[in-house]
């Protein structure tokens, strides 16, 4: 689903949704249009009924959602400033407002991030890397290798680490995944 406010935009992404086509079956039903082109290398992105209602449903939550997820990210970065002050949280200073759908961390460089999230795993924690340098991408490579150095890039996405962050989330869990990052510290 995309909202805009950008009406050339949203005409383009309509076209492109399907198939690039000037315009759709629905169009030629009721007689607004009998033929059509395409225009674009489109999709076929329609959203069909179902998924339409479930996303009517969902976006009626989003904002006490992204309201409590808020209250959970100041959590973790108090506890973990707190009782792991090694891991860093940024863009914590950042003057917009994060929606605050993940929660990316920054190991200390010390840490194998490999044996960190074994560790996390062990406890029942499920963490991910949400960021790897994108010029690592097979996309921008050439003959496999990185066509750009990124040193910096690079050393910042080796640490990076995300972890659990969603709606239905309590202090308590929050708890349960500082304490157990914690002790995956202790553990290297």
């Amino acid at each position: 689903m995309i909202t805009t406010d950008d009406d050339a935009l949203a005409e383009r992404l309509r076209r492109l949704r399907s198939h690039g086509m000037t315009s759709v079956t629905w169009d030629r039903h009721k007689g607004h249009a009998w033929s059509y082109d395409v225009v674009d290398l489109g999709y076929n992105y329609r959203l069909d009924e179902i998924r339409s209602a479930l996303g009517r449903v969902q976006l009626s939550k989003l904002d006490s959602y992204n309201s409590h997820r808020r209250q959970l990210t100041i959590l973790y970065n108090e506890w973990l400033q707190e009782l792991v002050p090694a891991i860093k949280v940024p863009f914590q200073n950042h003057s917009g407002m994060s929606a605050c759908h993940l929660l990316p961390v920054l190991l200390p460089l010390e840490i194998d991030r490999k044996k960190f999230m074994d560790s996390m795993k062990e406890r029942g924690i499920q963490t991910s890397i949400h960021y790897p340098p994108i010029h690592h991408f097979e996309a921008y490579r050439s003959n496999g290798q990185p066509t750009i150095s990124l040193p910096a890039t690079e050393v910042i996405a080796a640490r990076e680490l995300t972890l659990p962050l969603y709606p239905a989330m309590s202090s308590d869990d929050i708890e349960l995944v500082v304490r157990s990052v914690q002790s995956s510290l202790q553990e290297q």
